[in-house]
């Protein structure tokens, strides 16, 4: 499969022809490559150096190498119909290529509400590099979470990805980006990475299609850009088809808050609900290794802290009772009268970086939330996130179950 170096159905993008091309120079420095997929790392700064023509051709000779595929592919099918193929024959591609586009589907009632499937996907990056650069991002971790009102957390998936070399120059720049956020080292990282073909690969292997519908991923506005960037660069150079249409979380709860009280509300409401900071520390939530070294930023725990604000917003709404799947153990008892917005875990630091950040004062924003680019009189490169809660200073094991035990206590003086 490595050597191919296209998807299952066999189609091809240009890179992956260069890459074949380069594969023989590679073998001859030493490097250790047996196929295409080993070889991707190592091509991307040759191909950002090739000119437009020469892009050209190996765009051309992916264009007629994949028109031979669909042309053999289109005789194939044809002959299927004169002789079916058995259900339990036919290959998972086709299946998939075949399902309806799930914005066609609309809910019934409410039984059919809770029962619906959503996927919340997250990619983190090392920084985001200048519009100039052709790498954009250099995606290092995914999450993805299903997910339903009825069930809760359904399944999980993560990964740490191999990233591409960055761009010369920028290497600074992307280890600060993630030193300041999800704290993933660009590279001697101990732990396993998994390359793009086999990110994508076991990602839609992770989606199970519910009653013939291809699902919708749904990720924070903010994010859509940077990971729709991401499943396309993995895309196109592994030559994978993903079929995967990204939208915006915000809108899915409008709809299912609207669903249910025929009125729209607020972006204030919506937002506040999503923005909190309740289940950053909670067990369960953040991957291992994030988890060990008590970093927030982490790929899966963003799109689980999603489904819990979720559960805590409408799944009484809709009568669902909460169980461990919608909220972790020790959060699924808080009440509504909790403030959950913000949690200042060192007031003195809070307000000396609020005197000092006379030209980066930001509103608050989740730990979770990637990196953006900050204004230009703050002294941090392009694209490394400068929020004023750290994650590497950011400590606060126990802090929800500290809340909790103040307002018990708060309680017992009132009464």
């Amino acid at each position: 499969m490595a050597h191919r170096g296209g998807s299952r159905s066999g189609f091809r993008s240009p890179y992956g022809f260069f890459v074949r091309d380069q594969l023989p120079e590679l073998r001859r420095r030493g490097l250790p490559v047996t196929g295409v997929v080993d070889a991707v790392p190592y091509c991307s700064q040759a191909w950002a150096l090739l000119t437009k023509e020469e892009k050209m051709a190996y765009t051309e000779k992916a264009r007629k190498w994949n028109e031979k595929k669909r042309s053999q592919k289109a005789v194939k099918e044809t002959c299927n119909l004169a002789d079916p193929v058995p259900a339990c024959l036919t290959t998972k591609t086709s299946i998939v290529a075949s399902l309806p586009d799930a914005s066609a589907m609309s809910w019934k009632n409410d039984q059919a509400v809770i029962a619906d499937i959503f996927y919340f996907l997250n990619i983190y990056s090392h920084g985001k590099l200048p519009s100039y650069c052709e790498q954009r991002f250099l995606p290092c971790e995914i999450g993805c979470v299903k997910y339903s009102l009825q069930d809760g957390i359904m399944a999980d998936f993560h990964h740490f990805i191999d990233p591409e070399e960055p761009p010369r120059g920028f290497r600074y720049h992307c280890q600060a980006a993630s030193d300041g956020t999800h704290r993933i080292p660009i590279s001697g990282f101990h732990l396993s990475r998994t390359c793009y073909a086999v990110v994508l690969r076991e990602l839609l292997e992770f989606v199970q299609p519910v009653r013939g519908v291809w699902p919708h991923f749904y990720c924070r506005s903010d994010d859509r850009f940077r990971i729709n960037w991401c499943l396309n660069r993995m895309a196109s150079i592994t030559g994978i088809e993903s079929h995967l249409e990204l939208l915006a979380v915000e809108d899915l709860v409008t709809e299912l808050y609207q669903k249910k009280h025929q009125k729209e509300p607020s972006k204030t409401w919506v937002c506040k609900e999503l923005d909190v900071f309740l289940w950053d520390f909670s067990s369960n939530t953040r991957c291992k290794w994030h988890e060990e070294n008590d970093i927030v930023c982490c790929a899966l725990a963003s799109c689980k802290k999603i489904a819990y604000c979720i559960s805590r917003s409408l799944a009484s709404v809709y009568g669902v009772s909460l169980t461990a799947a919608h909220l972790p153990l020790q959060d699924s008892d808080y009440g509504e009268s909790r403030n959950t917005k913000m949690v200042i875990l060192d007031a003195g630091r809070f307000q000396k970086m609020k005197v000092q950040g006379s030209g980066c004062d930001r509103h608050f924003a989740s730990p979770s939330q990637d990196q953006e680019s900050v204004p230009a009189n703050c002294d941090s490169p392009c694209g490394v996130k400068t929020a004023i809660y750290g994650a590497s200073t950011m400590r606060g094991r126990g802090i929800t179950r500290l809340l909790k035990n103040a307002s018990d206590l708060s309680m017992s003086f009132s009464n």
